[in-house]
């Protein structure tokens, strides 16, 4: 439970008739290797220990936290979709198969032969393409390549960190009965994926005895010329049409997965050149870099939905209620390594947003911090903050934004062995 997520939990509705309590920490998830194994013992014996009830137990992060849920649920008698259900999601080779079967709106992909002396792309996959490892954190270690050169450094840097996260996951493929394909890939495979365009739209929703109901959709909006997020914004300025035909796939896609009592989150891509719609991955949790923006435009954080299916209670969000029409989730990044001289302090970040109504800002590395040293960073930059903006214009959004990232007192110096004539 990380300080920002706490506040939004805080501001769901019936918040005051829950008790909520960390289990585990941002440190114990993060360091290293994960010991899956070492972490559900943990995780047992902090439950086994309290003094109270434990009604529900819930989490809004990808793997180790969304695997863990319905492991620690299922051995206490709590509501959760099954193991199985997440490894769909999470394997993304398997999520790949299960969309397939459902939906065409899928890109050509397969597997790359990590164990060849010279890995070659897989079958009916042309360039460009994505490679990245079936298991991950984020966007680490998935690369864009264009040719056979950067397909080879690609996998060479796959190869050697795949099993960061792969080997622990694999401790959670034992615990199922697998198809013969996912069984063979196991867990630190390499997946070779056709690159599609497009704009990047998410849709969120729950599942809840069996009904599938998606509640928002998203855009997200990229760095000119760079995969990295630049913002997501919500409500999605995408046409009614066109949102209706991805809550479809959404519902096709999640039923087939086999996921119930839980939320989810679909990332896509459309074209609007073509009229195509591709997925991108399927999150079997809800978004909570979303929380804020569904808190200013309909009145209440998506966590409201995690909560309540936990607990057996109506999921149901509110529609339009917040004080805002629009809202955006912004990410400042640096796309080169630096060590950071200056960082803006609590204070600082206080009074900005009592200066600029509507606006918040969080995530910031501390002074002294190596960009390239932080956790969970993609390829290709390096957060520096987390800002948020509400308003009831798109310019307005902008213009908030614009003036927080003017606001911020960061300052970088070059690591030591950096190249000469590099930006500071």
């Amino acid at each position: 439970m990380d300080e920002a997520n706490e506040a939004a939990l805080r501001d769901v509705p019936d918040a005051s008739s829950y008790r909520l309590h960390p289990l585990l920490t941002i440190e114990e998830l993060q360091h290293g290797e994960v010991d899956f194994p070492a972490l559900v013992r943990e995780a047992e014996r902090q439950l086994d220990a309290f003094d109270g009830t434990v009604d529900a137990i819930v989490g809004y992060w990808d793997f180790p936290v969304s695997t863990l849920v319905p492991i620690l649920a299922r051995r206490y008698g709590l509501r959760s979709t099954s193991l199985e259900s997440i490894v769909k999601c999470e394997h993304k080779y398997w999520t790949r198969l299960e969309q397939r079967k459902v939906t065409d709106a899928v890109p050509r992909f397969g597997l790359v032969d990590l164990s060849a002396d010279d890995p070659e792309p897989p079958e009916g996959v042309r360039f460009p393409m994505w490679l990245k490892p079936v298991t991950a954190y984020s966007s680490e270690l998935a690369f864009g390549v264009q040719d056979r050169d950067e397909f080879r450094a690609a996998v060479a840097e796959i190869r050697a960190g795949a099993g960061r996260v792969g080997r622990p996951f694999e401790f959670v493929l034992e615990r199922l009965d697998l198809p013969p394909e996912i069984a063979e890939a196991g867990g630190a495979a390499c997946l070779a994926e056709e690159a599609i365009r497009g704009e990047q739209v998410a849709v969120e929703g729950w599942v809840r005895d069996g009904e599938v109901t998606v509640y928002g959709a998203l855009d997200s909006l990229t760095y000119e010329d760079s995969p990295c997020f630049l913002r997501h914004q919500y409500p999605s300025r995408l046409p009614r049409d066109v949102v209706d035909r991805l809550e479809d796939i959404s519902r096709r896609v999640i039923k087939q997965i086999g996921m119930d009592h839980a939320t989810f989150s679909i990332e896509f891509f459309y074209d609007p050149e073509t009229d195509r719609i591709n997925i991108l991955e399927v999150n079997p949790r809800h978004s909570q870099s979303h929380a804020e923006l569904f808190a200013y435009v309909d009145g209440a954080p998506n966590h409201h939905a995690m909560l309540a299916l936990a607990l057996g209670r109506d999921p149901r969000l509110p529609h339009g209620e917040g004080p805002h029409k629009l809202a955006a989730k912004w990410y400042l990044r640096r796309f080169e390594d630096g060590i950071v001289t200056r960082a803006p302090s609590d204070g600082e970040l206080a009074e900005l947003a009592r200066r600029v109504p509507g606006t918040a800002v969080n995530h910031t590395p501390p002074a002294g911090a190596r960009l390239s040293e932080l956790p969970e960073q993609d390829s290709y930059s390096y957060e520096l903050a987390h800002i948020f903006t509400a308003a009831d214009t798109e310019a307005e959004l902008i213009a908030k934004y614009e003036e927080c990232v003017r606001s911020l007192p960061f300052a970088f110096e070059e690591p030591p062995g950096a190249p000469e004539g590099g930006t500071a």
